[in-house]
């Protein structure tokens, strides 16, 4: 079977792998443009256009899959299978209904839950227990295709979404293979989605990472954990000695959740006098913090460094 591959970031790489390792390589890719990146601002490609390098796969970087350069493409291609996994573009119909096995795609959630950009985040977000895989076929609607295949996973009470994100890419790698080889001797089942049970997870914004010390403890942390790497939990902090706010990340923090937490009344976002910080209920322990324009450090390096003393605060960005 004569697979195209549609995708740009690290997601799909271990299902590239995956591919390879069954004897269905990609006969094409079609990934995003590159991008300048890091301090340099150097372009650097896409992470699936470095994979196709080392591969020797050919491929086409583009920031319009829909133009007629890549229509007349796929055209001459003929493939049987068009397959998207983290592409970051929309798809048009045209393209849709060329492949004579249709149109596939990998998403991160047990769908029809968490529909959109960013599933991972917002399952750990909101404190979801379970979370898993599902491949779907494209349709015009985003995340709406039939659902051919899932897998399951608990999310661990620690997990970041970058730790979620790598353990989702490898329980999709064996899955898909597995779904393909059903699509290709017919005997995948194709089930429709319960579009009354969708729930939506939309992109990031930086902003969503403004913490608010008024909420819990148990929901500050859950938004570090479901926010890092990016747009990460940012917050100011403002010591007493200097007067001088700083801006900072919070990579990793615990919920505190004792009734006598804060048994001086200190105001939301206060460091008691174990330096754990107020939260409008209970109170959290902050593990390691990055400081604007230095590395992650433990909270331990932080207030030393910085001389950190009860009374200071962390308060929400406001802009």
């Amino acid at each position: 079977m004569k697979i195209v591959y549609f995708g740009s970031g690290e997601f799909g790489i271990d299902s590239l792998d995956a591919l390879i390792g069954a004897g269905k390589t990609p006969e094409f890719i079609v990934t995003q443009p590159s991008k300048p990146a890091g301090r340099g601002r150097k372009t650097k490609p896409t992470a699936v256009a470095s994979w196709a390098m080392e591969n020797s796969v050919s491929f086409i970087e583009t920031a319009n899959v829909n133009s007629n350069e890549i229509y007349k493409k796929l055209v001459l291609l003929e493939p049987d299978l068009i397959l998207v996994i983290a592409f970051g573009q929309k798809i048009s119909n045209e393209i849709i209904s060329l492949p004579e096995k249709g149109i596939i795609n990998v998403h991160s959630s047990l769908l029809p839950k968490y529909r959109g950009a960013a599933p991972i985040n917002w399952a750990i977000i909101n404190g979801e227990a379970k979370t898993g895989v599902s491949v779907i076929t494209v349709v015009d609607k985003m995340d709406a295709g039939d659902i051919l295949s899932q897998a399951k996973t608990e999310i661990l009470d620690t997990e970041t979404a970058g730790q979620l994100h790598e353990r989702l890419a490898k329980l999709a790698a064996p899955l898909l293979v597995e779904t393909i080889a059903g699509i290709e001797n017919d005997s995948a089942n194709y089930v429709r989605q319960d579009s009354s049970k969708a729930t939506a997870a939309p992109k990031l914004k930086k902003s969503d990472g403004f913490l608010d010390f008024n909420e819990s403890a148990e929901i500050l942390t859950r938004k570090i954990r479901g926010l890092w790497p990016w747009p990460a939990a940012a917050a100011i902090y403002q010591p007493q000695k200097t007067n001088k706010d700083l801006q900072i990340i919070i990579a990793e923090a615990e919920p505190i959740e004792n009734l006598d937490t804060n048994p001086k009344n200190l105001s939301v976002g206060s460091l008691d006098e174990n330096l754990n910080v107020i939260c409008g209920s209970g109170a959290i322990e902050i593990m390691k913090i990055k400081p604007a324009g230095k590395k992650v450090m433990t909270f331990a390096e932080f207030a030393n460094g910085r001389h950190c003393q009860p009374g200071d605060k962390f308060v929400k960005i406001d802009r």
